[in-house]
C-alpha cells in the first residue's frame, strides 16, 4: 500500500440477514480523503451469491443496517457531511429513504420489535445548555465532577448527555407527515447499550451499570427494560410529571455476580438470556487478562423476586476468551467468536443452557487464518452471515449453512486494493524467549522485484493494549511500511490476548520485562533467518499506546535502534492515573499503585519515563491533541525530556483526534501521519531500490 491507497480500504459494517435468510443488507464505509470523513452506502447481495451486490441507498454515511420482521423495511442510520447519524427506514426493495428522527446529538442501534411496527434505538441525552448546535463550549456552565468516571476517549464528557434507550411507532405511511414522537424508555445518569428486544415485544434487555457502588468498580449488569403498551396505534409514555421506571437487573453486581456484562440475546423462545461477560473478581476491577466467556441466565426466574441462581458458564475461563459484541441466537444454536493465536474465529454451540464449560466448545465454523468481525442470523433459519477480514481482504461477507457448515463468499471489497499489486504476504514466525517460552509473530518484507533479496532496513512493530492481539487481518500499517522497501516484524508478546489467560497476566506488576524478552527474542529470530534478507545493522521500532510503552521502554534499555516512533505512548504511569479517563484503574492494576515506599519503587522500574536519561535512539513522537486515554501530556513530555537530553526529537501533533487516530482518524490525518513516519524512517533508514 501506499498512503493514498487508504481510499482503499474499504470495509462491511455488520451485516444484517433477512427473516427468511435470502438476502444480506450490509453498510461498506472507506476514508473519503476528499470529504475528509467516512462515506459510504447499504448493498444487499443474496445469500446464495447468485447475483452480484446491488447498492440499496446512496446517502453520505450509511450505517447500520436492521430488518423488519416482515421483511419489508430496513432501518438504518444516515449521517450527512459533517452530520450526526439519524434514523431513516427504506424499503428493502428499493426507494427513498424516510427520515424519522432529529435526535441533537444522534442516534445509534436501530432494532425494528418482534411484531416490526416499532423501532427501539439508543441517543444521548444533552443536559439543558448544553452541545447546543452553534453554541459555544466556553459559555457553558462548569462541570461538577463527583465520580470518577465522567469522560471517555473519543466520546467526550458523558455525564451531561448520557445514553438513553428510545422508541417510535413506524407510521403507516412513512415519510407522508411530520416526525414520529420518540417515547423515552431509560432516563437517569447512567448510560444504557446493547439492547434487544424479548421475543413478546413487552420488554428490552441491555446492559447498564445501576449497582450502588457502580462509580467504583467495573461491573455491569444485563438489566431488563419494560416497554410501555400501545394504545391506538401510539407507545404511551411515562404518566404526565412521572418519571421512568429504572432498568430492572437481571444479574446482580456487586451482590452475588462480579461480572462485566459486555453483550445480552435472548433465546427464540424467551426463556434464557444469554451474554458475554468478563468476571472482575472479588474488588470488580481485576480487568487484567479477564476472559470474556458465555453465560446463561434463566430469564423466567431472574425476573422473579429472589433473582434466581446465579448466571451459568458455558467457556472456559483460562482458555477462551471470546470478541466483544459478537453473540447471534437462533433457535437451536449460539453463535461466538473466540480470540486465537492472531485469529478471530466462528464457534457455533448449542443452545443448551443446561450445557456445562468446555475449553473447546461448539465447532467452528469460520476457522483459520482469519477476523471474524460481526454476525448475523435470523431466530429461525438454516444460514448465517459473518463479516471476515483475511491477509488480503479488510473485510468481506461470508454466508455460512449452520447445518452443513458450508461456507460461500458473497463478497469481494478488497478486489481494488489488490488489483494494485501492493499488497505483500505476510509469513508467520515462531521464536523462542530466552527463558524458552515460545514467541507468536509474523513478518513482511519488501516486493522483491523492486528492492531485491535484501538485506532490507527492519522495523520492530509492537502493538497496544497490552491485552490485545496483531492477528491475521490486512493491516494497512504493515503495508504502507512494506511498500515503501522495509521488513516488519510483529508479534503478540506475553500480555496479549489469544493465548489464554496465564500468557496475558505474565506482565502484570511487570511491564517492561517478558514482554521485552519475547518482542526481541522475535525481531532477532527473523533478523538471523537468511532467507528473509533482513538488515540487523539497520533496525528501527515503533508501536502505539501499550506499544509506544514498549518502544520508549526498548529505548531506554538498549541503544541498538537507529530510531524509534513513540505513539500516543503510555509513558508516565504516574500522572497517568490522573489525567487518563481509565486511569483511576488500569495502572493501578497493571503496575501498581505510587502511593505506597514499596509501590513507587516497583513503579518506577516499570516506568519509561523514570529512565529516560539512559535514552539516545532519535525519536519520533506522535500524539492526538483530544487522546483521552492516553493523554497529550505523555507524549509532550517525552519529547521535552528528550530535547532537554539533546536526543533527535519531534513531536507530531493531530488537533481534534483521540487515541484512535490510526483508525478512525479524519482521513487526511491518517494520509499525512503515513507520510510523516514514512519521511521519518526515509531520514533514519533510507531504502535503496533496485529499480
Amino acid at each position: 500500500m501506499i498512503p493514498t491507497d487508504l481510499s482503499l480500504l474499504r470495509a462491511p459494517g455488520a451485516p444484517a440477514l433477512s427473516p427468511d435468510g435470502t438476502t444480506v443488507v450490509f453498510s461498506v464505509t472507506a476514508p473519503d480523503v476528499d470529504a475528509d470523513e467516512y462515506t459510504g452506502a447499504l448493498w444487499t447481495v443474496p445469500a446464495d451469491g447468485s447475483l452480484p451486490p446491488r447498492r440499496l441507498t446512496r446517502g453520505h454515511r450509511d450505517t447500520a443496517p436492521a430488518w423488519s420482521p416482515d421483511g419489508r423495511w430496513i432501518a438504518f442510520l444516515r449521517a450527512e457531511p459533517e452530520g450526526k447519524p439519524q434514523l431513516h427506514v427504506v424499503e428493502a426493495a428499493g426507494g427513498e429513504p424516510v427520515l424519522l428522527t432529529d435526535a441533537p446529538l444522534g442516534v445509534s442501534e436501530p432494532l425494528f420489535s418482534p411484531e416490526g411496527t416499532r423501532i427501539a434505538y439508543l441517543a444521548r441525552v444533552p443536559e439543558e445548555g448544553r452541545y447546543v448546535a452553534g453554541g459555544t463550549a466556553g459559555a457553558e456552565p462548569p462541570r461538577h465532577i463527583t465520580t470518577y468516571r465522567y469522560r471517555g476517549d473519543g466520546v467526550g464528557f458523558f455525564r451531561d448527555r448520557p445514553q438513553h434507550l428510545h422508541l417510535i411507532t413506524l407510521p403507516e405511511d412513512p415519510g407522508s407527515g411530520p416526525l414520529p414522537e420518540p417515547v423515552a424508555l431509560t432516563d437517569g445518569d447512567h448510560d444504557v447499550a446493547g439492547h434487544r428486544w424479548l421475543p413478546d415485544g413487552e420488554a428490552l434487555v441491555a446492559t447498564s451499570a445501576v449497582h450502588a457502588d457502580r462509580e467504583d468498580d467495573l461491573l455491569r449488569d444485563a438489566v431488563l427494560v419494560e416497554v410501555p403498551p400501545v394504545r391506538d396505534g401510539l407507545d404511551e409514555g411515562p404518566p404526565a410529571g412521572g418519571t421512568l421506571a429504572a432498568p430492572r437487573p437481571l444479574t446482580r453486581a456487586g451482590e452475588r455476580d462480579q461480572l462485566a456484562v459486555d453483550t445480552v440475546a435472548p433465546s427464540a423462545d424467551g426463556r434464557t438470556l444469554w451474554f458475554l461477560a468478563t468476571d472482575m473478581g472479588a474488588t470488580g476491577r481485576e480487568f487484567v487478562a479477564a476472559q470474556t466467556g458465555l453465560f446463561s441466565l434463566d430469564l423466567d426466574r431472574a425476573r422473579s423476586e429472589d433473582g434466581g441462581p446465579a448466571p451459568r458458564r458455558h467457556t472456559d475461563v483460562e482458555t477462551v476468551d471470546l470478541a466483544s459484541g459478537l453473540l447471534t441466537v437462533t433457535r437451536e444454536r449460539v453463535l461466538v467468536a473466540d480470540q486465537r493465536r492472531g485469529a478471530v474465529v466462528l464457534l457455533d454451540l448449542p443452545a443448551d443452557p443446561a450445557a456445562e464449560g468446555s475449553a473447546e466448545p461448539g465447532r467452528v465454523l469460520v476457522g483459520g487464518p482469519v477476523v471474524v468481525q460481526a454476525v448475523s442470523a435470523p431466530p429461525v433459519g438454516t444460514r448465517a452471515v459473518a463479516a471476515v477480514a483475511t491477509g488480503d481482504s479488510a473485510g468481506d461477507l461470508v454466508v455460512v449453512d449452520l447445518g452443513s457448515g458450508e461456507q460461500r463468499q458473497v463478497t469481494d471489497l478488497s478486489a481494488e486494493l489488490r488489483g494494485t499489486g501492493r499488497l505483500r504476504p505476510v509469513r508467520e514466525l515462531e521464536a523462542t524467549a530466552p527463558d524458552g517460552y515460545p514467541v507468536h509473530g509474523w513478518v513482511a518484507t519488501p516486493d522483491p522485484d523492486r528492492f531485491g533479496t535484501g538485506p532490507h532496513p527492519t522495523i520492530l512493530m509492537i502493538h497496544g493494549g497490552p491485552y490485545a492481539q496483531y492477528t491475521h487481518a490486512l493491516f494497512d500499517e504493515v503495508q504502507t511500511l512494506a511498500e515503501a522497501g522495509y521488513a516488519v516484524v510483529l508479534g503478540n508478546p506475553r500480555g496479549s490476548a489469544g493465548y489464554g489467560a496465564a500468557h496475558g497476566k505474565a506482565i502484570q506488576r511487570a511491564f517492561g520485562t517478558v514482554d521485552t524478552d519475547d518482542v526481541l527474542a522475535l525481531l532477532d529470530h527473523a533478523l538471523a533467518d537468511a532467507d528473509l534478507g533482513l538488515d540487523a545493522e539497520r533496525v528501527g521500532v515503533m508501536g502505539g499506546s501499550y506499544g509506544g510503552y514498549l518502544t520508549a521502554w526498548l529505548t531506554t534499555r538498549t541503544h541498538r535502534f537507529a530510531a524509534a516512533v513513540v505513539e500516543r505512548g503510555f509513558l508516565d504511569p504516574v500522572s497517568f492515573v490522573g489525567s487518563s479517563d481509565i486511569g483511576w484503574f488500569f495502572g493501578l492494576q497493571y503496575v501498581g499503585d505510587a502511593a505506597t515506599e514499596d509501590g513507587a519503587a516497583a513503579l518506577a522500574a516499570q516506568s519509561p519515563m523514570a529512565h529516560v536519561g539512559e535514552v539516545r535512539t532519535p525519536t519520533l513522537v506522535i500524539h492526538s491533541e483530544n487522546d483521552w486515554r492516553c493523554p497529550v501530556e505523555q507524549g509532550q513530555r517525552w519529547f521535552v525530556e528528550l530535547k532537554r537530553r539533546g536526543v533527535e526529537s519531534e513531536l507530531l501533533l493531530f488537533p481534534g483526534e483521540g487515541h484512535e487516530l490510526t483508525r478512525s482518524g479524519r482521513p487526511r490525518h491518517r494520509l499525512a501521519r503515513f507520510e510523516h513516519v514514512l519521511a521519518w524512517w526515509s531520514r533514519h533508514l533510507p531504502v535503496a531500490s533496485t529499480v
